[in-house]
């Protein structure tokens, strides 16, 4: 009669937290890029004075996984203004290095987030030189420039409002009308030392900023080539691809009427209420799911910088 060493078994458990592990880190590598632990140890480990704390409606929204939709949505907005997709499409280089991008930008949000005053701000005088150099004209002929407070609030305001969305929709537990103007208003402090102009301090003027802004977007070839590469051919492995499909199925559901026709997306209120926004879900609760283990480096970082202050 044999006997089964059920310990070395895998049990259903293990099973499941080795799947979780193999999908943070491969998230982990896309977004922060292959040396995320280090940054995070500087970003949540370091001691310093803060802008924010985990109390905050600006650190719960930028940690949640609501982000990866949202960052999508902010994407797909921008490029309607004509003079910002020339930027990024002459200087980005979102299509030959669009993970370099992503990374960078995630470790900007992350750093003026979470990280300490002198982190953000260093990050933040980083950026401000990196948009002195970045000018050129536009397809129509006219200049453009990303130190430009005008399109640096078009940048801000897309973002803000895509980020809140985003939470608002698929977050575990939604944000208070009082939280979510707060969260308006603490996004303005970063936005601000970048060079923004009158960045908007509630939802209200959030929306009446984006309002504002409707006379001078158009559809661009550069535009929608920008959405066929977010949503139809994004530089992924076909493994991947099924659960980016999801997030951005997820992004675009999110998106406002007027947005759709411009980026020839359709507009299919049902099948979006019954498909699109439920698929954004699920994928963006997998997604947090994955990134909430115990061992995930933004706890450890947290719990180690706890025990020594």
């Amino acid at each position: 009669m044999s006997v089964i060493d059920r310990s070395s078994t895998p049990t259903t458990a293990t099973l499941s937290e080795r799947a979780r592990r193999t999908l943070a880190t491969a998230l982990r590598s896309r977004v922060a890029g292959d040396d995320a632990a280090r940054k995070a140890q500087v970003i949540w480990g370091a001691e310093g004075e803060r802008w924010f704390t985990a109390e905050d409606p600006i650190w719960r929204v930028h940690a949640d996984a609501a982000m990866f939709p949202g960052g999508i949505r902010a994407l797909l907005l921008q490029s309607l203004h004509p003079l910002a997709m020339a930027g990024v499409a002459g200087h980005s280089g979102f299509k030959g290095d669009p993970w370099g991008r992503l990374q960078r930008t995630s470790e900007f949000l992350a750093t003026t987030t979470f990280g300490t005053v002198e982190h953000a701000t260093k990050q933040i005088e980083r950026v401000r030189r990196i948009h002195e150099r970045v000018r050129g004209v536009a397809p129509d002929g006219r200049p453009y420039a990303a130190s430009d407070p005008h399109l640096l609030r078009w940048v801000h305001v897309t973002e803000a409002d895509s980020f809140l969305t985003a939470y608002q929709r698929y977050a575990a537990q939604p944000l208070t009308p009082a939280e979510a103007d707060l969260y308006v208003e603490q996004s303005s402090v970063v936005a601000s030392l970048l060079g923004v102009v009158d960045a908007p301090m509630t939802r209200d003027e959030l929306s009446e900023a984006i309002e504002g802004y409707r006379p001078e977007l158009s559809s661009t070839p550069e535009a929608r080539e920008a959405a066929r590469f977010l949503l139809v051919r994004p530089p992924l492995p076909v493994l991947a691809r099924p659960g980016y499909a999801a997030l951005a199925t997820g992004a675009v559901a999110l998106l406002p009427r007027w947005a759709r026709w411009p980026l020839r997306l359709p507009w299919l209120p049902l099948t979006e209420q019954l498909l699109g926004r439920p698929i954004g879900g699920a994928a963006t609760s997998t997604v947090r799911w994955a990134m909430t283990s115990p061992d995930d480096v933004r706890t450890r970082a947290l719990e180690a910088r706890t025990q020594t202050s």
